[in-house]
């Protein structure tokens, strides 16, 4: 690729004449930003367009008839819902017999906007930890994570379930400083902590390099520490094994993306590394150890593939062991069209949600006298199944969520307990089903492949008319990510089937690669300097649509998020002319000062490190310096959050002002609050995604 700017921006930024943008809450900043966000709002809500679509998004985000997303804890199902009245959200908490009925009676924990209002703050629910208790304890032990505006930092304060309300941390209560940190029950007492400890303590990206044990009633700056992780390295992390019987602490060191050590901490402060490679991702449960290599390695001459998912006993991996023959048994092996999606375990099974051509399916594996036995479960189960265990440490119960492009999702509950015995799983009983919030009729899902330019297959989904339009009468979106092994599956789109496929447009999903659809391959395939490929495979996609007639190049768009919008930028500067629309959303685009911007630093692994010989080739992808004033863009919308602090606001804002200064045809928005997700509500999310889809409708949608 030819250099397209003669004088690009030093490393440091120096040269940057867009620099003074990366100032996040500066005053010059923000004025700009007020002046952009008027500017898109007057231009796409001229008739009224945003404001009613933001209606129409924001009832469907409040819908009553959504379904409650619970954990089980002791006798309850714990849920946080949003809706209309309580637009930061409700936690809440029913029985088991209660959620099965239509109309469940919730007790209400903690009202956020409440808490809100009588503190004063813009909080945020980031989650909540609940302490499993010893013997006839009640559930009482809590620890509560709130973000300011929707930041990736938070802070944790501990509640009381008994009482329903916050310990105070004058009276012993554990509250964890806000950082991008995090904390973990070890008993009533005591936790497990990593956070910001001043200088040092941090790694370049901004996350916890150490780890300490905090007893109740001492100070934070006193805890005592167990692990210290190198300068150089992205993170450390600590999670507390509260199995009876099994209970452990354990340590993560993280030097960067797919490279990391899981430690045991032995009573004696020392710790045991569980010696696997740094890229296979190892889990204990109970007396195992799973194991998910992202490539080939051996134990004791038994090859685990890359993809594969194996079992062990964890004690093989600790001093002392005895036992003979080999340690580890392969459980699931991918091939050219499966891959292993995810995995979980019940309390005496273990589950792999495995996929193929992107279409996933459930096996589970059982223990059996000598070894293990695989079977494929709930064969009839529809669209695309999310499951995981209902308590992983007291039974074998699972929860299954269903659904598809085009069908809502439905929640199905299963025991695997009888297959303990040799018998079937247990029937699935489905609890709640989600309406649909859009017009489906007409509508058919189909899946294609295209030739990327070395040839690769790229999978992709369509969704549209069943009866096709003329080319030049059929808009049609793109949405990709092509990163961090992170796959695209078939889900419900609610916002998407009222914005776009209830209004005659058509919805492609492209599996390329750089995601995880084909296993740590499909990934490995476009790592830095084979960042191309990925951009290969989505224009390849966008030229096949074209091809085969569905759409037109003005009628064409593309729309990505977080690594999606590096995707998307680079369809902007390298492909300007296969594409109407762009959207741009929470991006990295200025691949040059990343690594310098928030976490930027810990993704070197995925991207390279722009300050060595990588910038070579990183400088091919980076869609700040690839811009060219010869050249005539689409219509393009970025967009971002003031509060994102994982991904830089700056880098919308850079593209945005050199879009503006070579005369592009160019709208940007910027959610003030929000954080990576960019909103942190469900009005501000109706907002934000009404002023994207008027957009596309009106460039792209005729």
């Amino acid at each position: 690729m030819t250099e397209r700017h003669p004088a690009l921006p030093a490393r440091d930024g120096s040269t940057d004449p867009h620099l003074w943008l990366e100032d996040v809450v500066g005053e010059d900043a923000l004025r700009w930003v007020r002046d952009r966000n008027a500017r898109a709002e007057g231009e796409l809500d001229v008739e009224g367009e945003v404001t009613a679509l933001a209606a129409d998004l924001k009832a469907i985000l409040d819908s009553p008839a959504s379904i409650p997303s619970v954990k089980q804890r002791g006798d309850y199902l714990y849920n946080f819902w949003t809706d209309a009245d309580h637009p930061r959200g409700l936690w809440r908490r029913t029985t088991c017999a209660s959620f099965r009925t239509e109309e469940p009676k919730w007790e209400v924990l903690i009202d956020v906007d409440a808490l809100n209002a009588a503190e004063g703050q813009d909080w945020v629910w980031h989650g909540a930890a609940v302490l499993r208790p010893e013997g006839d304890e009640p559930w009482r032990h809590t620890l509560v994570h709130l973000s300011h505006g929707g930041s990736d930092a938070d802070i944790s304060r501990e509640f009381d379930l008994v009482t329903g309300q916050f310990v105070d941390p004058a009276e012993g209560g554990f509250l964890r400083p806000e950082a991008k940190g995090g904390i973990a029950w070890i008993d009533a007492d005591t936790v497990l902590i990593c956070n910001d400890f001043g200088p040092g303590s941090l790694s370049s990206s901004g996350y916890p390099l150490q780890v300490r044990r905090w007893r109740r009633g001492t100070p934070l700056a006193d805890a005592e520490l167990l692990y210290a992780a190198e300068p150089g390295d992205m993170q450390a992390a600590c999670w507390h094994d509260d199995a009876p019987g099994f209970a452990r602490d354990w340590l993560y060191r993280v030097r960067a993306f797919y490279d990391n050590d899981l430690l045991l901490l032995n009573p004696d402060g020392s710790t045991t590394l569980i010696d696997v490679p740094g890229d296979c991702e190892a889990h204990p449960h109970r007396d195992l150890l799973l194991l998910a290599p992202r490539t080939d390695f051996e134990v004791d001459g038994v090859l685990l593939p890359a993809g594969s998912l194996a079992v062990a006993p964890l004690a093989s991996f600790l001093p002392g062991w005895t036992g003979g023959g080999p340690r580890a048994t392969v459980l699931f092996t991918p091939n050219d069209s499966t891959s292993l999606a995810e995995w979980f375990t019940t309390r005496d099974l273990i589950v792999a949600i495995a996929q193929e051509d992107v279409r996933t399916y459930l096996v589970a594996y059982v223990p059996t006298g000598d070894g293990w036995r695989a079977e494929r479960i709930h064969r009839d189960l529809p669209g695309t199944v999310q499951a995981e265990a209902v308590d992983d440490v007291a039974g074998n119960d699972i929860q299954i969520v269903a659904s598809g492009f085009l069908q809502p999702p439905t929640l199905y509950v299963s025991d695997l307990a009888p297959m303990l015995d040799g018998g079937a799983p247990g029937a699935l009983e489905a609890l709640k089903a989600e309406p649909s919030h859009f017009d489906s009729t007409g509508l058919v899902v189909t899946q294609h492949f295209a030739d990327s330019d070395d040839g690769t297959r790229v999978p992709y989904f369509q969704i549209g008319p069943a009866t096709p339009r003329p080319a030049d009468e059929s808009p049609v979106l793109m949405q990709g990510y092509g990163g961090f092994e992170i796959s695209m599956f078939p889900s419900y789109g609610a916002i998407a089937g009222k914005a776009w496929l209830e209004r005659g447009g058509t919805l492609v999903v492209a599996n390329i690669r750089g995601g995880g659809e084909y296993g740590p391959a499909w990934h490995q395939a476009a790592l830095r300097e084979h960042r191309h490929r990925a951009y290969q495979d989505f224009s390849s996609v966008a030229r096949d649509l074209v091809a085969r007639g569905v759409t037109t190049r003005e009628r064409l768009g593309c729309w990505g998020r977080s690594n999606g919008g590096l995707l998307t930028g680079n369809m902007l500067t390298q492909y300007p002319g296969l594409f109407g629309a762009v959207v741009i959303q929470v991006p990295l685009l200025d691949m040059r000062r990343y690594s310098h911007l928030l976490a930027g630093a810990s993704w070197m692994a995925e991207y390279g490190d722009p300050d060595s010989s990588d910038w070579d080739f990183i400088r091919t992808f980076s869609p700040y310096h690839l811009l060219d004033d010869s050249v005539d863009y689409p219509s393009v919308l970025v967009s971002t959050s003031t509060r994102d602090d994982r991904v830089h606001p700056g880098h919308a804002r850079k593209l945005t002002a050199a879009l503006e200064g070579i005369g592009a045809n160019v709208r940007y928005f910027e959610n003030i609050e929000g954080g990576h997700g960019g909103a942190a509500d469900n009005a501000q999310a109706a907002w934000v995604n009404a002023l994207i889809w008027t957009f596309l409708q009106q460039t792209i949608g005729g």
